[in-house]
């Protein structure tokens, strides 16, 4: 993946400027135009609307393999899920799939997009903080490999409703905090997430599961939060679980949360010094005869993925901004405003022209606070633009709402220049398909 450049335009056929934020091979082609995949952004956003989320599928496939030839580097006893949370469609899923990898479900109806992808139940986990009955039973008629236990509560619930043992592992909340958004922390002990380690809930939980009749320990789970770029962090968590573990502990399932890179600044660590703290800390830990498992999503998706808008209103409002208005926003994107997250923009139609206007690109929703990128330096940005924000492959499709009546747009997979939509846009119709 080409170094990002920090300044200046670039020529046609050239890397696109901030190819860290871009889906690998992006580049400027001979028109001018933003180029994804050998597919033209522009001539996209013509044919299929905007907005629209536009992946390149190589560059997905990519990065699953280079999590599982780091991991063969270093281990023979692992396993890579997908968390599917990230980007749950089922093109994702079987995509991951064919790559050999296996998948982490928080619903039930993760589990059924798992499933209709064709996962093989026994490489599907499945989470979540408050699984009802019905979605315990569902994973458990499913045959799913592992149900990830989050409480007290949840632990009763499955000695009733299960009739044969079922393998589960403990989640564990090891106290500590990395450096991320307050709302993506998962580790420490003040967490909706888990048994503490600290409060001894964590030690009553693994004494309560071992005499069930009806749940078979096997491992524990921790996972500390997300977009992370200190692996420090993770190394500490793996010596909390080892003050746990057992003979019964077979599995140790170390979480995802590996950061991506959102902003050119941005420089997370790569995806093999990340797994390689993690298998050194289970050797160190654990020894052998440990199954190491880990949760990337974000890392699989989010920079392999743009959104692509078409630039409705510019409004300069002298001496204070100019706001530049696209066709989507929160609706599409919510983590500007759910997490005060930042990303760069790019007039996709003038890709290698030089930046030198400075917006703040809004969006089309009824909200003052509906605001994608605060401060962007754009070329010259005009009515009916391509606008493209990078980075987005990760829970933006994933968390898209129809705010505002406004239809979920379309998931486009590219690949060889040619563009296949695998989730279509909705439609009015759609908005009132479910009513009685």
């Amino acid at each position: 993946m080409a170094e990002r450049e920090q300044a200046g335009s670039v020529a046609s056929g050239d890397p696109i400027v901030g190819s860290a934020v871009y889906p690998v091979g992006s580049r400027v082609n001979e028109r001018g135009h933003l180029e994804v995949a050998g597919c033209d952004t522009v001539e996209l956003a013509a044919e299929l609307g905007t907005p629209a989320y536009i992946y390149a599928e190589d560059d997905i496939r990519g990065r699953a393999r280079a999590y599982r030839e780091a991991f063969e580097r270093r281990s023979d006893d692992f396993e890579i899920l997908f968390a599917s949370k990230s980007l749950p469609c089922t093109a994702a899923y079987r995509l991951f799939a064919e790559e050999g990898l296996s998948v982490d479900v928080a619903s039930g109806g993760e589990l059924h997009m798992a499933l209709r992808a064709g996962f093989d139940p026994d490489r599907i986990h499945m989470h979540g903080n408050n699984k009802s009955d019905e979605e315990i039973l569902f994973a458990a008629r499913s045959g799913i490999r592992h149900l990830i236990l989050d409480s007290f509560d949840e632990i009763e619930r499955c000695e009733r409703l299960l009739d044969e043992p079922r393998r589960v592992l403990i989640r564990v909340t090891p106290g500590i905090k990395p450096s991320t958004h307050d709302y993506v922390q998962t580790g420490q002990l003040d967490s909706k997430f888990g048994f503490g380690l600290e409060d001894g809930l964590a030690a009553r939980a693994i004494e309560r599961v071992l005499a069930s009749d009806n749940l078979e320990l096997v491992g524990l789970h921790a996972h500390i939060g997300s977009q992370i770029f200190e692996l420090e962090p993770y190394t500490l968590a793996i010596r909390a679980l080892g003050e746990l573990a057992g003979d019964w502990c077979k599995v140790v399932n170390v979480g995802g949360g590996l950061g991506v890179a959102y902003m050119a600044e941005d420089e997370p660590p790569s995806i093999d010094a990340y797994v390689d703290v993690k298998v050194r800390g289970i050797a160190e830990v654990f020894g052998d005869g440990v199954r190491i498992l880990i949760e990337p999503g974000r890392s699989l998706v989010a920079n392999a993925g743009v959104t692509a808008y078409r630039v409705g209103t510019v409004k300069e409002i002298p001496g204070i901004r100019t706001y530049v208005a696209v066709d989507g926003g929160m609706s599409d994107n919510m983590r500007p405003m759910l997490y005060g997250s930042r990303y760069e923009a790019l007039v996709a139609d003038r890709a290698a022209a030089q930046p030198d206007t400075l917006v703040t690109v809004a969006g089309m929703h009824c909200e003052s606070g509906d605001i994608l990128v605060r401060d962007a330096m754009l070329a010259e940005p005009a009515v009916g633009d391509v606008l493209v924000t990078p980075a987005t492959g990760a829970y933006g499709y994933a968390m898209a709402s129809n705010y505002n009546g406004v239809p979920r747009p379309p998931v486009v997979f590219c690949r060889d220049g040619e563009a296949r939509v695998v989730v279509r846009r909705e439609t009015y119709d759609d908005l009132t398909s479910r009513d009685v």
